[in-house]
């Protein structure tokens, strides 16, 4: 099932091409105003806007239809709705089987009855409400002076700087989450546009990584094992379509160094216990150590390319060739990098929720 949560419990539903995608969030407090335009906002940067995305637009109006009145939430399920109208059903057929994508998989557990146009309920399009429940939790986060944010950390094999050489701070965080296309220097952005255009020119795509930071998180959240943070971040981070790695702090690289490397050694500052690095990516134990929480995400290159591609007939059980037409983004990493700051926050206030219950919401 679509659904998460023990805290703030979600479902999602709806399918790319049918008439509306959305989300009911149970357990939210009641009294809370929402910032309308802080959504919007965020549902515009997830949207194609340029040359470098699909040319399919959907506005992304949304429509609160319970759980909120007089301008507050109410208390009760929260279920927002957002219309589908620029689809082009027609592009896709039941039959050829997409590499890499969930029509086989999909057409195997619901006994050819899945909706196949645009991917059904597969499709990245079902991110939009992830995006908007990921608005409404950063909003919340801020009253505890906890921030969310993301930098494009490679495209294909070109990369670029890392959180560790930088000040991780609230300006920072402002910084990159007010850019459509965030990364940690301009000519580094450059270079990824020109790797994404040069893809779509020859008709082929290309993955990236995605670097997450959560600052202000204090020490103790979390539990061992199954509930750790790692656990649940990673549990809703690979929900999003095209998630095909993930690691925490320093990651895979760590297996290179020694372990008088790879420790973080405690120190004072003001006061306060901190480590002198952060290879442990503000993790011990499953439960946070006060530093930056920081992991990096895999994104696949994406599956719709215009060439040709070896595949099966499933109703003529022949193989064929291939070729897609329709609108597809020579690569996604820009825009499901809103999504993977969207579902951090959730994740985040998630874990808090579970520790310290709701009442302190405002």
């Amino acid at each position: 099932m679509s659904s998460f949560g023990k805290a703030f419990h979600i479902n999602l539903f709806g399918e790319s091409h049918g008439k509306a995608i959305g989300i009911v969030i149970n357990n939210l407090p009641a009294g809370i105003t929402i910032d309308m335009d802080r959504i919007n906002n965020a549902l515009y940067k997830r949207r194609p806007t340029s040359e470098l995305s699909t040319s399919r637009q959907e506005k992304d109006t949304f429509d609160i239809i319970s759980g909120y009145f007089n301008n507050r939430t109410t208390g009760t399920p929260l279920t927002i709705v957002i219309p589908n109208s620029d689809t082009r059903s027609k592009d896709y057929n039941q039959d050829i089987l997409r590499p890499s994508h969930a029509d086989y998989t999909a057409k195997m557990k619901y006994n050819n009855n899945n909706d196949y146009r645009g991917s059904g309920h597969f499709s990245g399009r079902i991110t939009a409400p992830i995006v908007i429940l990921g608005a409404i939790c950063e909003q919340i986060l801020e009253q505890k002076e906890i921030y969310v944010t993301s930098h494009i950390a490679s495209i294909k094999n070109k990369k670029g700087t890392k959180f560790d050489k930088l000040l991780l701070n609230e300006e920072l965080v402002q910084t990159l989450n007010s850019s459509d296309f965030p990364t940690l220097d301009d000519e580094i952005s450059n270079e990824y546009k020109a790797i994404i255009l040069e893809a779509k020119e020859n008709k082929d795509s290309v993955g990236g990584t995605i670097e997450t930071a959560i600052i202000g998180v204090n020490p103790g959240y979390g539990d061992p094992f199954f509930d750790s943070i790692e656990s649940i971040i990673s549990h809703l981070v690979f929900s999003i379509p095209a998630v095909k790695g993930l690691e925490f702090g320093k990651g895979f690289d760590i297996t290179s160094l020694y372990g008088s490397e790879a420790n973080d050694s405690f120190i004072l500052e003001n006061g306060l216990v901190k480590t002198s690095t952060n290879n442990s990516g503000g993790i011990q134990g499953g439960i946070s150590n006060g530093m930056p929480i920081t992991f990096t995400t895999a994104i696949k290159p994406t599956s719709s390319i215009g060439k040709p591609q070896n595949t099966i007939n499933i109703r003529t059980m022949e193989e064929t060739l291939l070729e897609l037409v329709g609108r597809h983004d020579p690569c996604i990493v820009h825009r499901v990098i809103h999504v993977i700051n969207a579902i951090t926050c959730y994740s985040i206030l998630e874990i808090i929720a579970r520790s310290e219950g709701l009442k302190w919401i405002k």
